[in-house]
């Protein structure tokens, strides 16, 4: 079936595949009310077929690649009927962590399932003991927030609106919430209808055929040069800087080996999960894993499930990066999930494959919530150096990919000032090439409010590669004083909370 498709018909099929995700992902843009969505596009979508594989995603957020087919099969599970709308944030059923809210639409074509498509967005609140659900010294996953299994929101497309009532009884702003959820149908029906359109142009064969040959194809050009790097193995180690509620470093390790275009990652010697929240489930690994290897990929490979075929993944059983219920996991969405793209980084320098020297390592995940209100952002930093050039200033690294909150939405929008917002000169690694620098943030409250921190880089600097030197560490500070990387607080009005984000690792001697 596969060879009815020469490269220049596969190309347009992709792109057109690929333009029905962005175009979700519009949708979800204009239509959400919160500044984590609308502005800093802190969400996914993607495109399945009626077997439930992911065809395409748009280039939205890394960490979200790798889980988001298990949401879709999660929702299968439940034997969706055509035209249900399912919501879920379980980490134990293809989720994340709860604040990343996925909604998997079954596309309905003449009362059959012909496909599904599915948005994940970071909300800005889900309940839980801190505003904005993303808390410091959790324990437990139903501290964190409003845990959903799939729950049919909308049977054959017809909201329950009890059961959106139930979800918003539970959360701290369930009007932006609500306003989020219905740009979420927005743009899950937009990729229903493109997908319908595309079936009804091509027929559902020949639609057949070529999600089987885009898939095949993304797998071959991953096999490819996984063969072009040869058979080779390495090993990283690599921490955090404490779980969250003790500064004990949490370990991982991973063994890398690739062979015969096969990609094998095992992790023993990881950590056992931790009493804090910085554990994650093995789809955050493995969304890592395909982060690290879409990377090695020259830009024209499709992003599709394919790119996973050739990933293998061995991790200790209720490890730190494999954590069972009721396992506290809102930091290792975040944070755990850049470690390990640090690890896997790592582990290929240590097998001889060139790779950049270490970015900023972290999120820089900031939450801010009073009554009525919650804010949530993460920040960029300084991206590691290479051959090629100097690292990248100011910029999301790693399993992030969102834009920062422009001044003039956040100001707007919540009872907070930015007083001052640049980059961090001279925070990058020196070295023949220089590593990116971090950036400077300073966030002054209006009103009494709450305040999370959950950063990493504060005490363990990213390293530099082939004898450039390291970037600089984060700093946290509270009215001038340092505060920890992981940290919540109350805070009075006027207070101002300053993040200097960590810069990247220099490569090469200056």
């Amino acid at each position: 079936m596969t060879a009815r498709f020469d490269a220049l018909t596969l190309s347009v099929m992709s792109n057109a595949v690929a333009m029905i995700a962005e175009e979700m992902g519009t949708v979800l843009e204009r239509g959400s009310l919160s500044p984590n969505i609308r502005e800093r596009r802190d969400a996914s979508s993607a495109i399945f077929d009626s077997r439930g594989r992911m065809i395409a995603q748009a280039a939205h957020i890394p960490v979200h690649l790798g889980a988001m087919p298990e949401s879709v099969r999660a929702v299968m599970a439940r034997k969706p009927a055509p035209g249900d709308v399912f919501l879920l944030n379980s980490p134990f059923d293809g989720g994340s962590h709860l604040p990343d809210l996925t909604m998997v639409e079954a596309v309905s074509e003449r009362g059959k399932i012909v496909g599904y498509t599915s948005v994940r967005a970071h909300h800005a609140d889900v309940g839980g003991m801190s505003p904005g659900s993303m808390p410091q010294g959790a324990t437990e996953l139903v501290q964190e927030g409003l845990h959903l299994p799939p729950i049919r929101l909308a049977p054959k497309g017809v909201l329950d609106e009890s059961l959106l009532e139930l979800i918003l009884a539970n959360v701290r702003t369930p009007g932006e919430r609500r306003g989020d959820l219905e740009a979420q149908r927005g743009a899950c029906a937009a990729g229903a209808a493109g997908w319908r359109a595309l079936l009804a142009r091509e027929g559902a064969p020949r639609m057949a055929g070529a999600c089987d040959a885009l898939l095949d194809y993304t797998e071959r050009r991953a096999r490819a040069r996984l063969r072009e790097i040869g058979r080779v193995s390495g090993r990283a180690e690599d921490m955090l800087e404490g779980d969250g509620v003790s500064d004990t470093p949490v370990r991982f390790a991973v063994h890398l080996r690739i062979d015969n275009g096969s990609m094998h990652l095992d992790f023993t010697g990881t950590s056992p999960r931790v009493r804090g929240n910085v554990n994650t489930v093995k789809a955050v690994v493995r969304a890592a894993a395909i982060f690290v290897l879409r990377s090695l990929l020259d830009d024209d490979v499709p992003t599709n499930e394919g790119i996973s075929r050739p990933v293998h993944i061995v991790t200790p059983d209720d490890c730190v990066l494999d954590a069972r219920w009721p396992s506290a996991v809102a930091a290792g969405n975040v944070e755990t999930s850049q470690r390990v793209t640090d690890l896997l980084f790592a582990a290929f320098a240590d097998a001889g494959v060139p790779v950049p020297a270490q970015g900023q390592g972290t999120m820089n995940n900031v939450t801010f919530g009073g009554p009525g209100w919650t804010f949530y952002e993460t920040l960029g930093g300084g991206q590691g150096a290479s051959a090629r050039g100097p690292g990248p200033s100011a910029v999301h690294v790693g399993m992030s990919n969102t834009r920062n909150t422009p001044i003039e939405s956040l100001e707007r929008s919540y009872p907070m000032e930015i007083t001052e917002y640049r980059i961090r000169r001279g925070s990058g690694g020196a070295g023949a090439m220089a590593g990116g620098d971090g950036l400077v943030r300073r966030y002054r409250v209006l009103e009494r409010c709450t305040v999370t921190l959950v950063t990493e880089r504060r005490t363990r600097a990213p390293r530099g590669a082939m004898g450039g030197s390291d970037g600089a560490m984060g700093i946290n500070r509270l009215n001038g004083t340092p505060l920890p990387a992981k940290c919540r607080l109350e805070l009075n009005a006027g207070d101002e909370i300053t993040l200097q984000t960590p810069g990247g690792g220099g490569w090469g001697r200056a």
